[in-house]
């Protein structure tokens, strides 16, 4: 019997995520999750608001009962920089060692928690890790401590992701780590942390699943891809059968719950828990397929913003948060890729907005049901509402352009010409 010889294209794809405990009541039970591990020293990563709302405390409280110690670290920056993570990572070092984290927060202090996991557990730089060009895309050498992480918004899926994203700051960019080993130990996923969401909060990391589940779903097919050596292999590798069904199920929730959520989310669970749900499946496939265009805009936007100031957010600097960052020249993004998949992309427009076929342009389609969407829950009308114009498109444009692991998973190969007309385009969405 002869060997089928090895296919030059692509032929297998990665999938993975972390043990998932999800429903209200599940953050009280960290303390025995964590026993089960060996750890003794645990640190609790968080930020000064959630700080004040007690739940880190009643968290840490719950594990000193199953006899750990538990320090609390609550110096977690809201969007984080290159600044922020080390220092976090400095008062990890000099507080260590410890045995395993708890990351309690939106996904800053998931992503923070997933660095000082790093940088502790093997010490180095932490230019030495981040994505190429803007680092040294180096690996992480082995195994890392365990990690639980525990989301307390419906957005950034950060709980189920091997990705680790920061703005460095010298270089007015945003960017990340991305590597397997990032991937927290246990997802930790209680839909009533989420009950006090501020609406306009609740919109942005909301149109963070929209856009991973979208971007996910319409990302290059896994076996477009020049095969691949095992070590070779990235995290991204394209979108596949597996995260289809997450990002699908995701689709379906957010057009369920998203704008009730937004609307009246203090008092209707059933759509927290569905958002909740939503953030957590479109991790589980944007996490393994990718993103592309929407986010590799986004990472400027973020990084050279002015003098923006979200209501719901810290209002001590300019910020554009980063789901509402994503979600600008999104639907000018699908517009630029249709051609490389329409039927998925019509397919995401259904499952997405029930009344997309009223739209008789197919390529119009799913940017009609994002735009409706972004209207309706009140997102800004384009990078103009939030102090871009057509002077600061070559800026934005370099951004994104260090942005090639993303930019590498979109259908549709973009030039420089094509993000700057997405971007010009975009500046008005409607």
């Amino acid at each position: 019997m002869s060997v089928p010889p090895v296919p030059t294209e692509e032929s297998v794809f990665t999938w993975g995520a972390p043990p998932l405990k999800f429903g209200a009541g599940a953050c009280d039970e960290i303390g025995f999750d964590l026993s089960q591990y060996g750890a003794q020293r645990i640190l609790l990563i968080t930020d000064p608001g959630m700080q004040q709302t007690g739940l880190p405390d009643r968290i840490a409280d719950q594990i000193r009962r199953y006899d750990m110690t538990v320090e609390i670290f609550d110096g977690v920056h809201v969007e984080p920089t290159d600044d922020s993570m080390n220092k976090a990572v400095g008062y990890a070092t000099e507080q260590g060692p410890w045995d395993g984290f708890v990351a309690v927060g939106g996904g800053s202090a998931i992503d923070t928690a997933k660095a000082v996991n790093l940088l502790t557990t093997y010490p180095g730089d932490l230019m030495d890790y981040i994505n190429k060009p803007v680092g040294k895309a180096q690996v992480p050498p082995g195994q890392l401590k365990p990690l639980i992480a525990v989301p307390t918004t419906a957005g950034t899926g950060s709980e189920s992701t091997a990705m680790c994203i920061l703005d460095v700051l010298s270089l007015r960019v945003k960017t990340g780590i991305s590597h397997w080993r990032l991937r927290p130990t246990m997802a930790v996923v209680d839909p009533l942390l989420t009950m006090t969401l501020p609406p306009e909060v609740t919109a942005s990391a909301g149109m963070d699943i929209v856009c991973h589940a979208l971007e996910s779903y319409t990302a290059r097919w896994y076996t477009s891809f020049d095969r691949k050596k095992p070590e070779e292999r990235v995290t991204y590798c394209g979108s596949n059968p597996v995260s289809d069904l997450w990002c699908e199920k995701s689709m379906t929730l957010l057009a369920r719950s998203f704008r009730t959520a937004v609307e009246r989310g203090e008092e209707d669970v059933d759509a927290r828990m569905d958002m909740m749900m939503a953030a957590t499946f479109a991790g589980m496939g944007f996490g393994n397929s990718g993103v592309h265009i929407p986010h590799a805009n986004a990472y400027p936007i973020a990084g050279q913003v002015r003098d923006f100031r979200p209501a719901g957010y810290p209002q001590d600097e300019p910020m554009v948060p980063h789901g509402m960052s994503v979600s600008l020249t999104a639907p000018e993004a699908f517009r630029f890729s249709f051609s490389s998949a329409p039927d998925r992309h019509m397919t995401a427009a259904r499952l997405l907005g029930p009344d997309a076929e009223k739209q008789n342009d197919a390529s119009e389609q799913l940017p009609h049901v994002v735009t409706e969407l972004m209207r309706d829950i009140h997102i800004p009308n384009g990078i103009g509402e939030v102090g871009f114009g057509e002077d600061d498109i070559g800026d934005l444009v370099d951004g994104t352009m260090k942005q090639q692991r993303l930019l590498a998973t979109c259908p549709r190969m973009p030039t420089e010409d094509d993000i700057a007309d997405i971007f010009r385009k975009s500046i008005q969405n409607w």
